[in-house]
C-alpha cells in the first residue's frame, strides 16, 4: 500500500483545485464528527442491541460485526466496521458471482445478491448496517461526510483522476448517498465526490447530514 499512498500524494500536489481546507474548518469538522458520533452511539444504543440480537438469531455462528479493509485518506488502509448483512463465507462466494455484477467501474453490486441474509436485506434497505462506522469516525479513520471508502481491489483499478477521491477522509455519507445511492454509476459517483472535495465547508457538511437523515430509512435505491 506504500506505492498507493505515494500515488495519491502526487495527485494532491499536482491538482491545486483540491483545496486542503482552512485550519478552522478542519478543526470544526473534527469536533463535529466526534460530538455527533458519540451522541449518535448513545441515542442509537437500543437499536445497536436489537440489531445484534436479530443477527445472532438468524445466524448464531457468524460474528455480529463485519470488519473489512478499506482505503482511506492518502491511501492509508483501515478496518471498516459494519453490521454483518451476509452469510459468513460471503467473500469466498464472490468469485462465483462476478459475472452477475450490476455496477459500473471497479465496484461490485448485485441487487438480489444470494449472500445477503434476511436481516441483512432490512439493514441495507435502512442503512442501519452502516451505523458501526461511527466508531471509525471517532477513531479518526473516517468523517461523517466524505467519499465512501473503497476496497483495495477497487482502488487498484482507479486511474489518476479517480484517485483524487482519496485526498480527504472517507465519510459515512456524501453527495451520491443522498442523490440515488446504488442507482448512480461509478463515474458519476467520482464526479460528485470531487465536487464535494472542491466545495466542502461546514455548512455543506451539515446540509448533507440532514439530507442523509431524510433518506436514511427505506431508501428504494439501497442494496
Amino acid at each position: 500500500m506504500g506505492k498507493l499512498k505515494e500515488n495519491v500524494l502526487n495527485v494532491l500536489e499536482a491538482n491545486t483545485e483540491l483545496k486542503k481546507g482552512s485550519r478552522f474548518y478542519t478543526i470544526l469538522k473534527r469536533i463535529t464528527d466526534i460530538t455527533l458520533s458519540f451522541i449518535g452511539i448513545i441515542i442509537l444504543s437500543p437499536i445497536f442491541i436489537l440489531v445484534a440480537l436479530l443477527i445472532k438469531l438468524e445466524d448464531k455462528d457468524g460474528p455480529i460485526l463485519f470488519k473489512q479493509v478499506r482505503v482511506g485518506k492518502e491511501g492509508q488502509t483501515f478496518q471498516i466496521f459494519k453490521f454483518r448483512t451476509m452469510v459468513s463465507n460471503a467473500e469466498d462466494l464472490l468469485t462465483e458471482l462476478l459475472d452477475k455484477n450490476e455496477a459500473t467501474g471497479p465496484l461490485f453490486k448485485m441487487k438480489d445478491d444470494p449472500r445477503i441474509t434476511k436481516v441483512g436485506k432490512f439493514l441495507r434497505k435502512t442503512s442501519l448496517d452502516e451505523l458501526p462506522q461511527l466508531l471509525n469516525v471517532i477513531k479518526g479513520e473516517m468523517s461523517l461526510v466524505g467519499p465512501r471508502p473503497a476496497l483495495p481491489r477497487e482502488v487498484n483499478k482507479y486511474n489518476t483522476y479517480q484517485r483524487q477521491r482519496l485526498t480527504v477522509l472517507p465519510g459515512l455519507t456524501c453527495y451520491w448517498q443522498v442523490q440515488g445511492r446504488s442507482n448512480i454509476g461509478f463515474e458519476e459517483q467520482v464526479e460528485l465526490d470531487l465536487k464535494y472535495i472542491k466545495q466542502r465547508s461546514f455548512v455543506l457538511d451539515i446540509k448533507l447530514i440532514v439530507l442523509t437523515f431524510k433518506v436514511l430509512f427505506g431508501s428504494k435505491d439501497a442494496f
